[in-house]
């Protein structure tokens, strides 16, 4: 156990977890940030970001990462390479574990985010950033007047889809199923668009250019049949949802039925008194870094304003719903 009590521990290293680091430590709140094995977040398998606001030219993602990293310890604070392994928020100080080793807070910021679904091939894995993407928003500008491919069946793949159909010439949905999951509004405007194609009953079995560092096209098996065939295409999205990092918070801080933190409106605190929650671990909607790092900034005054009326935080932190 550390003898130290923090005014604030930040749990997470993306975009938001750095931004809270940077705020905190401008505050001087001396934060220690927790930022995670996997630091830098969804970034981290991302090339060029051209929509993050200060970089006309674009920049890496990996790079973005480390120049937030870096800015936030310029000003102080400490940051841990390190998992979070068990919490506990029933009394104040507030704990935070990693492995055997004990620290505490009076207040604590939430920002370990979310995971994209992947196919679990390693083709995938071997082309991500280079042709492989989980974000349209981010992504589609580098597919205009080019073929691609989206593997999903719910709202969020037909939201891809349609949205890369503003750029790419031709985009074929993917789905291992005959029916969509997703809702008749989002699929009727995805069937709307005439450079759509549905492709029902099948898989993506393996992306194609791995020998050539980047994607050529992919192997699509029939569910039904068994039969492969091979499909041109210079990029694949895949829609097929997020799972937020919360399983360390579970049964102590409200979440949906998905998993992700709940806040109170207009606010970034949680059911528990002196915790608070930003970025994609909250947010499902706009998954972006720019809202996640703004989120992040939210969490941190939050934050500083609670511990400045809190001087004698209670014995007790709220009892989770």
């Amino acid at each position: 156990m550390t003898n130290d009590i923090r005014e604030v521990i930040i749990i997470g290293g993306g975009p938001a977890g750095y931004t809270a680091s940077l705020y905190a430590a401008r505050a001087n709140l001396n934060p220690l940030t927790i930022e995670g094995f996997g630091a830098g977040g969804q970034l981290m398998i991302t090339s060029d970001v051209e929509n993050y606001p200060g970089f006309r030219d674009g920049i890496l993602g990996p790079e973005l990462m480390q120049t937030m990293r870096a800015q936030a310890e310029r000003f102080g604070a400490e940051l841990v390479a390190d998992d979070v392994t068990r919490v506990d928020f029933s009394e104040h100080p507030l704990k935070v574990y990693v492995g055997d080793e004990e620290h505490r807070a009076r207040s604590v910021i939430v920002a370990t985010g979310a995971t994209a679904r992947q196919l679990g091939l390693e083709s995938e894995v071997s082309l991500q950033g280079r042709g492989v993407s989980y974000c349209a928003v981010c992504d589609a500008a580098f597919f205009r007047a080019k073929n691609v491919v989206v593997v999903g069946g719910g709202d969020s793949a037909m939201e891809e889809a349609t949205f890369l159909a503003k750029f790419a010439t031709r985009v074929t949905l993917v789905h291992r199923r005959d029916e969509f999951r997703a809702s008749p509004i989002m699929t009727d405007r995805a069937r709307a668009k005439d450079n759509i194609d549905f492709v029902t009953n099948a898989v993506v079995s393996d992306v194609l250019g791995t020998d050539h560092g980047q994607v050529k096209g992919v192997t699509l098996t029939d569910t039904v049949t068994g039969e492969t065939r091979e499909m041109e295409a210079d990029g694949l999205f895949v829609a097929i949802g997020h799972d937020p990092t919360t399983a360390v918070f579970s049964g102590i801080l409200d979440m949906d039925e998905a998993g992700y933190l709940l806040t109170r409106d207009g606010s970034t605190e949680t059911n528990v008194a002196g915790v608070f929650a930003a970025g994609d671990v909250v947010d499902h909607v706009y998954r972006q870094a720019v809202t996640a790092a703004g989120m992040g900034c939210m969490a941190a005054l939050d934050a500083e304003r609670w511990l400045a009326h809190s001087e004698d935080p209670p014995e007790k932190a709220a009892t989770p719903a």
